[in-house]
């Protein structure tokens, strides 16, 4: 099958959701699809306001067109809410062309915590977006029961994967520094409430992986915590199984891939009682969900390390990968 994959979020960018793209796009060719991702990397882009790290594509309408013409795909899904997005579900419309498109992120709240914009205002962009699309891609239940109550036409789920063997507990090693060690892995960003994880009233060594635009304000204003910047591959799996605890803060993800990776390694977590790390950590067993991070934390200092790596061993992108093909239309 010809899949086009459309998304304003690719490379450079290190998020969940590129990582989800890529792995998928990886599996498919292992499985014999032809897959053409349709992202911002031949386009003249502009930095995101708030966020210059994202770069937004100007005017792709014309291009993306072309792209998808000349790529003739039996199925186009469009994982991304962006220009280019936009622009492959008007190609598709224009043509009388169903598709898919996918759910990722919490646009509401991350954009009411930059500018003054009620919520209810971004859910009915988001809702006339994705209604026309044949079915939205969800990565949760609980995130396919959200979007049904808010008037979603035809959400269902699509799960999630992490790489096993990348993430393993065999590259845990001594960090530097007071235990236990306490981790965070994600955007340096203000949707991602790390503060609640930098004031909490827990001893030990505290250290963040990843970049955003907070991240030089917070080294400043934490001189006490090891802030890495974005790290990769065996360094930033080394990392993760070195930790005892992650901790993450988040109240607006939709999953949390990290939360998979971080039990990859072994290392068990502590998160509120929120979609997310409600739908991926099983309470009391590979982490501990409660309103008091603090109770969290000294929580999931108690678990058994190798049931957060049997856990973890269940979500695979080769099974992800076939619930999104099962999820398709043609075109």
């Amino acid at each position: 099958m010809r899949i086009a994959l459309v998304s304003d979020a690719w490379l450079p960018q290190t998020n969940g959701v590129v990582r989800t793209l890529r792995e998928t796009s990886r599996c498919l060719e292992a499985a014999g699809h032809l897959v053409r991702t349709v992202t911002p990397t031949p386009f003249r882009t502009f930095p995101c306001p708030t966020y210059p790290e994202i770069r937004i594509a100007a005017w792709p309408w014309r291009r993306v067109g072309r792209i998808l013409e000349e790529f003739e795909p039996d199925a186009v899904h469009i994982a991304t809410e962006g220009p280019i997005g936009i622009a492959g579900r008007s190609w598709c419309q224009a043509r009388g062309l169903t598709f898919t498109t996918s759910f990722h992120t919490r646009f509401p709240e991350y954009v009411r915590l930059r500018a003054p914009i009620p919520e209810g205002w971004t859910w009915r962009v988001l809702r006339w977006f994705h209604d026309a699309a044949a079915r939205t891609l969800v990565p949760t239940s609980t995130q396919q029961a959200e979007l049904a109550a808010r008037g979603f036409r035809s959400p269902v789920v699509w799960g999630r994967g992490v790489d096993t063997a990348l993430f393993h507990p065999a590259r845990r090693t001594q960090l530097p520094g007071p235990g236990p060690h306490l981790v965070y892995l994600g955007r340096v960003a203000v949707e991602k409430n790390i503060e609640a994880f930098l004031q909490l009233d827990v001893p030990g060594t505290r250290w963040v992986i990843g970049g955003g635009p907070a991240l030089e304000s917070f080294r400043k204003a934490w001189p006490g915590v090891n802030f890495l910047g974005p790290k990769y591959g065996v360094e930033l799996a080394t990392l993760l199984a070195s930790g005892d605890v992650f901790v993450f803060p988040s109240r607006t993800d939709t999953f949390g891939i990290v939360l998979l990776e971080a039990m990859a390694c072994g290392m068990p977590v502590a998160a509120y009682p929120v979609p997310g790390p409600r739908d991926v950590v099983r309470h009391g067993e590979t982490g501990i969900l409660d309103e008091d991070l603090s109770v969290a934390v000294h929580g999931a200092l108690q678990l058994d390390r190798a049931a957060c790596r049997r856990q973890a061993l269940e979500h695979t992108w080769e099974r992800a990968t076939e619930e999104f093909c099962a999820h398709l239309v043609p075109a």
